[in-house]
């Protein structure tokens, strides 16, 4: 089980933002998309991930002033990545290791999605299932 395989039910589809967004705008993107996090791009290059925890971190220290400033000032950086042949639980490994919940895909320096660890959470759920299936179906035919 690779991301590839998650990528191929999910979808490559990256919603991204560049440094010089304003944090305001990227928060209310985040609202208006209901998700968690997004890539901050810049010439074609991760540069950063800019996540809900940014959001929090970034209100409590500076209040309100902080909407105004690029999200490249509030951006986690640098970003982790893994590439399509990366195995799911490797993936899995490395966000709980590093207490992440978001990985871009980087193939060829060019990202070709990004994952959430509820994907690869569910993904494995899924065919953890379809493997207890597959072994009540053989275990009735034996």
């Amino acid at each position: 089980m690779t991301i590839a395989a998650i990528l191929g039910g999910k979808g490559h589809d990256v919603v991204s933002v560049p440094g010089d967004a304003r944090l305001g705008d990227v928060v209310a993107l985040l609202a208006e998309r209901r998700i968690g996090a997004v890539p901050v791009v810049d010439g074609g290059t991760v540069v950063g991930i800019f996540s809900e925890r940014d959001v929090i971190h970034a209100l409590a220290s500076e209040g309100a002033a902080a909407l105004d400033a690029p999200v490249r000032a509030r951006m986690t950086s640098p970003a982790l990545t893994v590439t399509p042949a990366e195995p799911v639980l490797a993936a899995l490994s490395l966000m709980t290791r590093r207490r992440i919940r978001h990985l871009p895909v980087i193939e060829d320096g060019v990202v070709r999605g990004f994952v959430s660890i509820g994907d690869l959470v569910k993904y494995r759920i899924d065919r953890i299932e379809s493997e207890a299936n597959a072994m009540r179906e053989y275990i009735q035919t034996v």
